[in-house]
């Protein structure tokens, strides 16, 4: 049977992709580059973004600081519209058409997610970034991926990162780290191999939303992903 050709790709990267060097949450230079390549993506096929806010801030990061967990989720999720804002003014930059669409409401820069309105954009060929994260404390944005990736019909989750897959142990701590070429969700969840959370993984499960993680920083990783080429580590049900 020939191979199911990709439509619509949910791609996420975390906002730490994004630092710059010293003190700078964003490396515009870097940005650019990667936006370059969703744009060349963007015209084979529709492109659905999530960007985590890492750069700037997320709860694991500040605990003990002072600020209870749901306040400092709510601050990750403003992170994530400021990253998004950063990508759209940088995609329009390269004459593509972006919206982003906040679950929070932050009517001033983004409009409010609506399935059906991002749908829409998606139809006219536009890049639809969905930040905010779930609009809820105590998700991730993995989580909000993978409930996006599902609401609006993505064929593929791609969840670029610095490692180049899935391996049974962190191969940054572990030398004698096994990279997975390909995983199901049943032994993910069974391993609690945190490439994503258990969340995450089990909404891309139940609703048949194949995830492939592949490191970003390789170049022609990302349109080799996008084309559904292996690279990474495929995870499927």
């Amino acid at each position: 049977m020939a191979k199911k050709k990709t439509r619509r790709i949910m791609l996420k990267f975390s906002g730490e992709v994004l630092r710059g060097k010293g003190d700078d949450s964003v490396d515009f230079v870097k940005l650019e580059k990667l936006a370059k390549q969703v744009v060349a993506i963007s015209k084979k096929m529709g492109v659905v973004m999530v960007i985590g806010g890492g750069n700037i801030w997320r709860y694991r990061d500040n605990k003990g600081k002072g600020i209870p967990r749901v306040e400092s989720d709510f601050m990750g999720m403003m992170a994530t519209v400021m990253n998004g804002v950063a990508v759209q003014a940088v995609l329009e930059r390269l004459g593509v058409e972006c919206r982003v669409m906040s679950a929070l409401p932050v009517s001033e820069i983004a409009e409010p997610y609506v399935r059906r309105k991002a749908l829409d954009h998606l139809k006219h060929g536009r890049i639809v970034i969905c930040a905010g994260g779930t609009g809820r404390p105590f998700f991730t944005t993995d989580t909000a991926a993978a409930l996006r990736g599902l609401e609006l019909d993505c064929d593929v989750l791609l969840k670029a990162t610095k490692v180049d897959g899935v391996y049974d142990k962190d191969p940054e701590k572990h030398k004698n780290a096994k990279k997975y070429k390909t995983i199901t969700f049943d032994e993910v969840i069974k391993k609690k191999l945190a490439f994503m959370d258990i969340t995450a993984s089990t909404l891309c499960r139940e609703g048949g939303l194949e995830v492939r993680v592949f490191d970003l920083m390789k170049k022609g990783n990302l349109a080799a992903a996008a084309a559904g080429k292996k690279v990474g580590t495929c995870v499927h049900n």
